[in-house]
This record gives structure tokens, C-alpha cells and sequence, in this order.
């Protein structure tokens, strides 16, 4: 790929992948949504709809498609097999494989989940002029289990996941603004500060992602995760689920400002 990631279009940063680009997304294609991708069987599909719908910070839902269907108007003429840059195989609850495609791994019974991600506000924040650490430092986002319980639904449970942003402390309450305007994509932090708070023992220890450092005079800041659902996929131990790799999301063809509320 010679085109910087921040002027491809969705279609093209989807070729792209699907060609065999395999990097974190942030910064893909401002504008558009990024979305989290998780594919389950059939009869857990209900399941997984009442765990969204019970836990609607880190589970936002942008997208459902039909069992087996790969395209929607989310991926306009695109694959959700191959249009991610890394794919994450788990069954039984354990990570298997990391592919770069599913084509292989693929069941007509399996229904897509497309939840909002939080890299769809990275932009906002940088145009704001609040820096977005891991950006800067060229690196995947840190994630982060935590001590608090998701609201489980049928089948499954789990804790909840968040993502770190260190913000400088005279911005927090922008970053806080901003990013409330973004229900669909996790919206508001969940917590603000002490990482103990959550039950993080160590910043420098991401469970997914890279570390960042959190420069004196800055405050880590913490979103809810898209990556809570395979958390809950490890506790839970369905037979069979797909999803990205954290951090390697689905370039959407939904545009930001249809996601941004008053």
C-alpha cells in the first residue's frame, strides 16, 4: 500500500486488506465507522442480541447480518471473510488461529455482529486538538480487562474490556464532550483516573493491544471496549466464534455524522 491510510476511502482500505494488508486500523479512512466484528452460531444469535442490548456501551450494535450473508450495505460489494486485516478463530472458548482470512473457517449458519468501535472518535478528538497517545507512538490502542461484570444474557457472560487513551488533564472534560456525542462507538469514558478503580493492576500490561506511557500532567481516560464480546466468547465457551483481531477493525461505509448526536 503507497496511499497514506488517512486519504483511503472504505472500499479501498477494504481492498486493501482483503490484498493482505495486515495493520491496525486507527487512522483508516476518517470520517467513516469503524466497527468490531463478531460471527456466532445461529442459536446464539438471540443471546448475543440481549447481551448488546443489556450492555449497550461496549456492545453498541451498528449491524447484524443474516446467517451466512457476508456483505451488507455497511461493506458495500465487500466480504466480511477477507475484509478485515486479522481475523481471530475461537472454539470452545480458545484462541485457535489467526488468520488473515475466514474463508476457510466459514459455516452458512454463522450470524455477523457489527458493534461500534471507538476508533471512529479518534478523529474528532485530533481536529479538537487532543492527542491520541497511541497514534502518535504508532501503535495498537492498549486494552484492558476489567473487574466489572458485564450483565450476562442466556449462554453468555463476562468482564468488561476498555480501551486507554492518556489525556492531557486540561483537555479530560473535551475528550469527555467530544466523545459523548458518539453513542454509537461507545460514546463517554467509563471511568476517569485510577486504573485500581476498574481492578487494572498495571498499565504497562495491556490484555490486548500495546502499552502506551502516560506522560506527567496527563490522566488515562477509559472507554468501553468492543472487545468485551470475546472476552465473553473465552469464558463462555461457544463451539465456534470469528471475530477481528482488537484493534483490526472493519472499515465501514457508515459515515461518522450519521453516528454524532447533538
Amino acid at each position: 500500500m503507497t496511499a497514506a491510510p488517512e486519504t483511503l476511502t472504505p472500499v479501498q482500505a477494504r481492498q486493501a486488506f482483503r490484498g493482505g494488508l495486515r495493520v491496525p486500523t486507527s487512522g483508516f479512512s476518517p470520517g467513516f465507522a469503524q466497527a468490531n466484528v463478531l460471527a456466532l452460531p445461529r442459536e446464539l444469535a438471540f443471546d448475543m442480541l440481549l447481551f448488546a442490548q443489556r450492555n449497550p456501551k461496549s456492545c453498541p450494535v451498528l449491524g447484524v447480518l443474516e446467517p451466512g450473508q457476508v456483505s451488507s450495505a455497511l461493506l458495500a460489494a465487500g466480504d466480511i471473510r477477507t475484509d478485515v486485516p486479522a481475523y481471530r478463530v475461537y472454539r470452545d472458548g480458545a484462541l485457535v488461529a489467526e488468520p488473515d482470512d475466514v474463508v476457510e473457517q466459514w459455516r452458512e449458519d454463522l450470524v455477523t455482529f457489527l458493534l461500534g468501535c471507538s476508533f471512529t472518535f479518534e478523529a474528532p478528538l485530533r481536529a479538537a486538538g487532543i492527542p491520541v497517545r497511541h497514534m502518535d507512538l504508532g501503535v495498537n490502542v492498549p486494552m484492558f480487562r476489567t473487574s466489572r461484570r458485564c450483565e450476562p444474557a442466556g449462554a453468555l457472560s463476562g468482564p468488561l474490556v476498555v480501551s486507554m487513551r492518556p489525556v492531557p488533564a486540561e483537555r479530560v472534560a473535551d475528550a469527555v464532550r467530544i466523545t459523548s456525542r458518539y453513542p454509537g462507538v461507545h460514546g463517554a469514558p467509563v471511568h476517569v483516573g485510577d486504573p485500581a478503580a476498574l481492578g487494572i493492576a498495571n498499565l504497562a500490561e495491556p490484555d490486548f493491544g500495546d502499552a502506551v506511557d502516560v506522560p506527567d500532567g496527563w490522566i488515562p481516560v477509559f472507554w468501553a471496549c468492543g472487545v468485551t464480546p470475546q472476552a465473553a466468547v473465552m469464558e463462555s465457551k461457544p463451539e465456534l466464534a470469528i471475530s477481528h483481531a482488537p484493534g483490526y477493525m472493519l472499515i465501514t461505509d457508515l459515515p461518522d455524522a450519521e453516528l454524532q448526536v447533538p
